[in-house]
């Protein structure tokens, strides 16, 4: 059998060049003596058309999302404010994981990344500054190509975000690698044809894919 090849990695950004905002989450939920994971159920319920998904889309602003967020969570059984979610959203930058994305560029293969965020803040999970001396947004400037959520109108799991990033790097999904915190998104990249790897942790993810492309990362 012949050895795949691939001419990109496409990166989610929170969850895998950052921490998880998961683990940001659950620490707003022990502080607040909420249920572990309460803040994950409210945005998986309905998750086509709940607040979160509205906000990542930029359908709603931030003054709707908090009330809206907040109506939902108070129908899951307690109170919390859509606001006090956004404060805590953005996750610490994984160093191994940036140097990795620099060691792919040597090698020779494209990187972009796609990510599901709202528009406002700054951070994983949040809308993107124009202060190109931030941290952030000098990795962000790695990327040949990146598609926010907030921005196309359009979020994961939907086939169509992989499909845009597909049109704009003029490769098939195929050519592709894909990275990803969420099963949910990895699910559908892997059906259009993109190896998809779902990532746990940032030495997983590294492992993963230095296996896959016979390369030493980070």
């Amino acid at each position: 059998m012949t050895e795949r090849t691939f001419a990109a990695v496409v990166f989610d950004f929170g969850g895998v060049i950052t921490s998880s905002p998961f683990e940001s989450f659950n620490r707003l939920e022990a502080a607040r003596g909420l249920p572990q994971d309460f803040v994950r159920r409210v945005n998986a319920a309905n998750p086509d058309d709940n607040a979160w998904a509205k906000f990542e889309r930029a359908e709603i602003g931030a003054a709707e999302f908090d009330a809206l967020f907040a109506a939902e969570a108070r129908a899951a059984g307690h109170d919390l404010a859509g606001a006090d979610v956004l404060a805590v959203l953005a996750g610490t930058v994984r160093p191994a994981l940036v140097r990795a994305l620099d060691q792919l560029t040597a090698a020779g293969y494209r990187i972009a990344c796609i990510t599901n965020n709202v528009p406002t803040g700054h951070g994983a999970g949040l809308a993107r500054s124009d202060d190109h001396s931030d941290a952030l947004e000098q990795i962000f400037a790695r990327f040949e190509h990146v598609i926010e959520s907030s921005k196309a109108g359009v979020r994961k799991p939907d086939p169509r975000i992989y499909l845009m990033m597909c049109e704009k790097l003029g490769l098939e999904p195929a050519d592709c690698v894909y990275l990803d915190d969420l099963g949910v998104n990895c699910k559908p990249a892997a059906k259009l044809g993109m190896h998809a790897i779902k990532v746990t942790s940032g030495e997983q993810a590294l492992g993963d894919l230095s296996a896959l492309l016979g390369l030493a990362l980070g």
